[in-house]
């Protein structure tokens, strides 16, 4: 019976320790600052978001602006910001190279930026409607002179005829001759003109030849037959 009312109590939860208390009330009290500070961020992106309604709203109603530019702010607050933009109609873009520098513009639709005006903030630079009709006016000229003058892709002709540099291995006049003596022919190709020339009498020399074969075989038959 002991035995058994031993155990029993060994199974039975201890009595919490000091440290065990005192770990316990820490993780409380670490739950309780993290949910304070969890609300408190609620509260601030609520109050963001109403500020940023109202300065939509007030720009949207002010006739004479067509843009604004915010100052730099972080990820979540230009997220709250692009969401309103887009709940009030209008158009936003964020500029900036690195994280501490992005801001937003917002735009009112029928002011929209166009490509180039969107290029000239990606690059840091304030729009400028002028400036920019005289870049594409500069542009335009410029190629419309590379255009008179005759610019081609054309490759570059030789510095120098290859004739005139290899004139002390062949000759100047060797090389002009041998291209006189040439003419095209459609196909051969090309051939000597002199070989043109002779061709009559290549063949009467052809003929001749085998004139003379049939003569000697002739002799040589009529040879053969007397002696038998």
């Amino acid at each position: 019976m002991a035995d058994l009312l031993g155990s029993i109590l060994s199974s039975m939860e201890k009595p919490p320790t000091v440290g065990d208390k005192e770990s316990r009330r820490k993780a409380r009290e670490q739950a309780a600052r993290m949910k304070k500070m969890q609300e408190e961020e609620k509260k601030k992106k609520v109050e963001f978001r109403k500020r940023m309604e109202k300065e939509v709203s007030d720009f949207i109603q002010d006739s004479s602006l067509q843009k604004k530019r915010y100052a730099p702010m972080g990820k979540i607050e230009r997220s709250i910001l692009h969401d309103v933009v887009e709940v009030a109609g209008l158009t936003s873009f964020s500029f900036g190279e690195d994280e501490e520098s992005r801001y937003v513009m917002i735009f009112k639709k029928e002011f929209a930026p166009c490509d180039e005006e969107l290029e000239w903030y990606r690059r840091g630079e304030e729009w400028d409607p002028k400036k920019a009709e005289e870049k594409r006016q500069q542009k335009e000229q410029a190629a419309r002179e590379q255009q008179g003058s005759g610019q081609t892709d054309r490759p570059p002709s030789p510095s120098s005829n290859y004739r005139d540099k290899y004139s002390h291995l062949i000759g100047t006049s060797a090389a002009k001759d041998a291209a006189h003596t040439l003419q095209a022919n459609s196909t051969y190709g090309c051939v000597p003109v002199a070989n043109k020339r002779d061709t009559r009498s290549i063949e009467e020399a052809m003929n001749e030849i085998r004139a003379k074969k049939r003569q000697k075989k002739e002799g040589e038959e009529s040879g053969g037959g007397s002696s038998c």
